[in-house]
């Protein structure tokens, strides 16, 4: 049987690096089941953020990049007619968004497909968190109406729905109803090859605490609340912040917190880091701290366990029961109180017992990215989809 090809619409591809979760998941899938499935990826052809295109690259044209063809499309050609040309002069078995909200690479592909001016073929919708309360509840209004609108269009009728946990598809259900078709698909890790797995870290010292904030500065990932954690803190602790400048205004309110921290806590914003370098950031704080609003996966998440670097999060995503794994801890947003009491108990840690926590964390990070369950869930998305069993 020849290889599904699966036409996949995302707002950012490689080599970007700015956009988080949702492309390593494309990433992660491509790497995962390339060889057995084609991939045809349309994204943007420069970074989030960015006014220029990626150096190198062919504009609004193909590009091989890994084991994808990869169209970069420029602004002037994300309107209607020319997702039209690119949908009729191109093979596919299969319509794959990786976005609810996406303008561009959601909503323009699927009027097309309401209005019958491209091809029937199956559509895969993986809204990648968008529904959790925390994200939905950003631009709620919004929101509701592009969702009222586009219920009584039917532009996701006959759609097959990825979930990537069982908490996403009850968020999924409550806006579409009991009967709509969801896969359950937890979003694949990165591949890691032995050469690429990090050595535990060296450790911390007693009385001192390195912490890693690295996400988007938006108001979702919930920096502000990160900042406001860290008061009334005893000992010395540095707070760096990685990830692109994505709301200023955000981070302005941001720096007023900043602004008010005692001086035994210094915060640093250090720029954005280029994936293949997150291990070795990582690897160099002794805590990572993202008290997110609602995560689909958390890549970086994973990424921090597997350089040893144990976790502090919310429990708005599904990596959980943390502390009773020995690799960091999910906590309740509403209970500031409880992070700050895990942050004094990290500063006060000694080395000994930090060493465990770390070691753990590494053990447990590089044991998810090795799951093929998980992988096999995903190949069985893109047959379901199609009305086939794999």
């Amino acid at each position: 049987m020849p290889n599904l090809i699966i036409l996949t619409f995302i707002g950012y591809y490689l080599p970007g690096y700015k956009a988080g979760g949702a492309m390593r998941t494309i990433v992660n899938i491509v790497d995962h089941l390339g060889d057995e499935f084609e991939f045809k990826i349309i994204a943007a052809d420069r970074d989030l953020g960015d006014e220029k295109p990626y150096p190198g690259i062919k504009v609004d044209g193909w590009n091989r990049v890994g084991k994808a063809d990869v169209f970069y499309m420029s602004p002037k050609r994300r309107c209607l007619r020319d997702f039209r040309r690119l949908f009729c002069f191109t093979e596919y078995d299969v319509i794959y968004l990786s976005s609810f909200f996406s303008p561009h690479f959601t909503i323009k592909p699927l009027v097309l497909r309401r209005l019958r001016l491209i091809p029937d073929r199956p559509v895969v919708v993986a809204p990648e968190g968008e529904f959790s309360p925390g994200a939905f509840w950003l631009k709620r209004f919004k929101k509701r109406a592009y969702l009222f609108v586009a219920k009584a269009l039917g532009l996701y009728r006959v759609a097959t729905w990825k979930a990537s946990s069982e908490h996403e598809e009850a968020d999924i259900r409550q806006w579409f109803g009991r009967d709509v078709p969801v896969v359950v698909a937890p979003d694949l890790p990165p591949v890691i090859h032995s050469s690429d797995e990090l050595l535990p870290k060296s450790g911390k010292i007693e009385g001192c605490l390195k912490i890693i904030f690295l996400s988007r500065i938006s108001r979702k990932k919930n920096l502000d609340g990160a900042l406001e954690m860290l008061k009334g803190l005893k000992g010395k602790v540095k707070f760096n912040i990685y990830g692109p400048m994505e709301d200023k205004s955000y981070w302005a309110e941001c720096e007023k917190i900043i602004g008010g921290l005692p001086k035994n806590i210094k915060v640093r914003y250090c720029g954005s880091v280029e994936h293949d370098k997150v291990g070795v950031v990582m690897r160099d704080h002794d805590l990572f701290f993202l008290p997110t609003l609602g995560e689909n996966f958390g890549h970086v998440i994973l990424g921090a366990l597997c350089a040893g670097c144990p976790i502090l999060i919310s429990d708005q995503t599904p990596w959980r029961d943390l502390e009773g794994k020995g690799v960091g801890w999910d906590l309740p947003l509403d209970r500031p109180e409880m992070f700050r009491e895990v942050l004094q108990r990290c500063v006060d840690m000694n080395n000994e017992e930090y060493l465990k926590w770390s070691e753990e964390a590494r053990e447990y990070g590089l044991q998810v990215t090795k799951d093929d369950g998980v992988v096999e869930q995903n190949r069985r998305l893109f047959y379901k989809a199609m009305g086939k069993e794999s």
